[in-house]
């Protein structure tokens, strides 16, 4: 059946005031609570808006313009007066798109809201039209009296299916963004969240989601990947942020999805007994627990890989992981073991105080974990060298007096020679060039 026959208004018929609008009610004080179902002709988002001025400006931001839709009786879909209403909630924002239906309720306005004599359109959120966490917009118009041929007339599912009704001498699209103007742009491929018994999720338009979800080993055709193990059982919470659609994956949008912390561009996870299958960027093989950290050559115990550990843990994944204060520091403190491992450079610098490595009661190993060879103490050895070198140039003159020795006048001669190169070490420990200006240890 052509849309334009049935139409939307079918929603409004069970309704026990769908003849009764808003405007219609005889006494302000009657409407208060009232319900009717709007379409959105305008929103306020901005100081470009053709809303902007009438509205308050900046305090009128999220304001529509709207027109009331009918029942089945009348003969047009849209009403003929334009009204305007506000966000019912101030800390909530969702606002609608253009052509997207509403839920409107009178109530006080901000002239003696305790009166209540002077009444105020209030919206309330968006219509789930085609129970979709992209767009709910109506893609045609649903007046019966469009001069549009029958034959063009789309049926409801070939509209779900994105199969929009078209004049034959004109291309037609749905306004999604108004006079006002937006940026909004309909995608196909933007998938929604599946749910499990009990999760409770906040979807945004753009593939952005956050899931308070649990342990859900139910069957279907689509599945979760956190629920798999022993350990984890039917209840244990998860929290899941994910932005972004999988980097590889359907195109078809309407199909559900389930987060993948490997496909998905970024996404933070919040785990109870979860064993999370993640592929880390730099990984190895260990027996049992197939790809793992790979850091038994830099501590030891190794810690447990992502996919073997089981415990509350937090886990960032993304192309890239910025960590930034613009007042104080980054602190670090583990029960455990701190590793930082790279597949390219890893770079420590402070560009105006001192690098500190410490082990309190172990040993800082440099090259690699073990190493058995030990740094010299500079300052004792430079101190202790500067003395031998003294000692030399103090036997080299010695000798050279002894010239009743035979072999002191050619030795001394051999050592003469080198008093050069024994002053150079000398002027050169005593300036303190052979010691590091900038590694010390003890």
């Amino acid at each position: 059946m052509a849309v334009n026959k049935t139409g939307i208004s079918r929603l409004f018929q069970s309704s026990p005031n769908t003849n009764s609008s808003i405007s219609d009610v005889d006494s302000e004080a009657s409407q208060i609570g009232k319900f009717i179902i709007a379409r959105v002709v305008d929103i306020n988002l901005n100081s470009n808006s053709d809303l902007f001025n009438q509205t308050g400006k900046w305090s009128g931001i999220g304001t529509i313009n709207f027109t009331e839709a009918k029942t089945a009786g009348n003969t047009s879909l849209d009403g003929t007066t334009i009204q305007l209403a506000t966000p019912l909630f101030p800390n909530l924002k969702t606002y609608p798109l253009v052509n997207e239906y509403v839920l409107i309720v009178r109530g006080p306005s901000n002239q003696n809201p305790d009166i209540g004599v002077k009444l105020k359109n209030f919206y309330v959120s968006i219509t789930s039209l085609w129970n979709s966490q992209h767009m709910n917009a109506v893609p045609t118009s649903l007046n019966t009296d469009n001069n549009v041929a029958p034959s063009l007339n789309k049926s409801y599912t070939s509209i779900e299916t994105g199969n929009v009704s078209r004049p034959t001498t004109q291309k037609q699209s749905i306004n999604l963004n108004g006079n006002s103007g937006g940026t909004f742009e309909e995608k196909g491929d933007i998938h929604p969240i599946l749910p499990f018994a009990g999760d409770n999720i906040l979807e945004g338009r753009f593939g952005n989601s956050i899931r308070l979800g649990n342990t859900s080993k139910a069957g279907g055709t689509i599945t979760n990947n956190w629920s798999a193990g022993n350990n984890t059982k039917n209840g244990d919470p998860i929290t899941i942020i994910k932005n972004g659609q999988p980097l590889s994956g359907s195109s078809e949008g309407y199909l559900p999805i389930t987060e993948d912390i490997n496909n998905d561009p970024t996404s933070i996870y919040l785990t109870s007994t979860q064993n999370i299958p993640f592929d880390i960027a730099v990984a190895t093989t260990r027996e049992g627990e197939g790809s793992t950290i790979p850091y038994s050559n830099i501590i030891s115990p190794v810690p447990k890989s992502p996919k073997s550990y089981n415990s509350p843990q937090v886990i960032l994944n993304s192309g890239r992981l910025l960590f930034n204060t613009h007042t104080d520091s980054i602190l670090l403190s583990s029960q455990k073991s701190i590793v930082l491992t790279s597949i390219e450079d890893l770079g420590i610098q402070s560009q105006t105080k001192n690098v500190n490595i410490i082990s309190d009661k172990g040993v800082v190993s440099l090259g690699k974990q073990n190493a058995s060879e030990s740094v010299i103490l500079g300052d004792t050895f430079i101190n202790d060298f500067t003395a031998l070198i003294d000692n030399l140039k103090t036997l080299c003159s010695a000798l050279g007096k002894e010239g009743s020795l035979p072999i002191a006048s050619s030795l001394a001669n051999i050592l003469s020679q080198s008093g050069g190169v024994l002053d150079n070490i000398s002027n050169r420990a005593q300036a303190g060039d052979y010691k590091s200006k900038k590694v010390k240890t003890t």
